[in-house]
């Protein structure tokens, strides 16, 4: 599945001041990342605000992503929560012509135990006519998928590996040690993506790759080229701007940078709120610093 190697960036949702879906900016910010370079795309994540946004709109914001894409690059679709035999016939009624992969998230608030979050996989991967990738996100699930869990998980052959973004190296790399070769371990933690790579690590699903999709594609390729230090030298570079990206929530931050960029507007949905004059001044403060002392390829 070297389909999903490198850079996939986790797509944000713009909004309207009424809150209705600005289309003309998520086409345009799709052409963005996919002109400057980034690996796949996809749709429907965390950042997508996918928790506020209609079945509706999430099978539309899947339409226009394809056409937009026009088959440049894979395509990766959110399809999770914590109701199973709702996620089971969402995916009996997608249309997945043009989707390559299935993200689902751990069921969260519920939190069953280790063999529920196994049955509960076992069944999507079962249904889904495309491959699934399994998340795991311990910060908004309030529960871990553990390594000896995605270990099971990878003897199901259309799951074809798990996002990480419970920011522990060591189950990484228990994961990483004791799984297929084909088995993918994609990181959901923009910060620990290049030093994953140095452990097995086959990439990340990107926040910071809206705003920086050809940096952020750059350190990845460089990363897994066994490149680090200029790998490093990217990462430093961005690691200021990356810890405000999350001070007030996210996709918060990354809105309001990719306002200052005039890439979109900064619209959030309820109970999200866009970012405070604090943060904005910070996240300013921190772009410029980054345009002066960027990493050339």
């Amino acid at each position: 599945m070297q389909t999903f190697y490198g850079t996939g960036v986790a797509l944000v949702t713009p909004f309207n001041d009424d809150q209705s879906i600005d289309w003309n900016a998520y086409k345009n910010l799709i052409e963005y990342c996919i002109s400057n370079s980034v690996d796949y795309i996809t749709v429907n994540g965390t950042t997508a605000e996918s928790a506020t946004t209609s079945l509706e709109e999430k099978n539309e914001l899947l339409r226009v992503a394809i056409e937009v894409n026009n088959n440049r690059v894979p395509v990766m679709f959110g399809i999770g929560g914590n109701h199973t035999k709702e996620i089971l016939e969402r995916i009996r009624t997608t249309n997945f012509n043009g989707v390559d992969a299935v993200l689902s998230v751990c069921p969260y608030y519920n939190k069953p135990s280790q063999e529920g979050i196994f049955q509960h996989y076992k069944a999507i991967a079962d249904e889904s006519p495309v491959p699934v990738l399994t998340y795991n996100v311990p910060g908004r699930t309030g529960i871990n998928i553990s390594a000896k869990t995605s270990i099971r998980l990878s003897e199901i052959p259309n799951i074809l590996g798990v996002k990480e973004a419970g920011g522990d190296l060591t189950q990484m790399l228990d994961i990483i040690k004791n799984t297929r070769d084909e088995f993918l371990l994609i990181v959901g933690d923009d910060m620990l993506a290049v030093p994953a790579i140095s452990i097995g690590a086959v990439g990340t699903i990107s926040v910071l790759a809206n705003p920086f999709p050809k940096a952020f594609s750059d350190m990845i390729r460089s990363a897994l080229q066994s490149r680090f230090q200029h790998a490093t030298e990217v990462l430093k570079s961005l690691s200021e701007i990356n810890t405000l990206m999350y001070e007030e929530g996210n996709p918060v931050g990354v809105k309001t940078l990719l306002r200052h960029m005039q890439l979109m507007n900064d619209q959030v949905r309820l109970p999200l709120v866009p970012s405070s004059d604090s943060l904005e001044s910070k996240i300013k403060i921190a772009y410029a610093a980054y345009l002066k002392n960027k990493v050339v390829a």
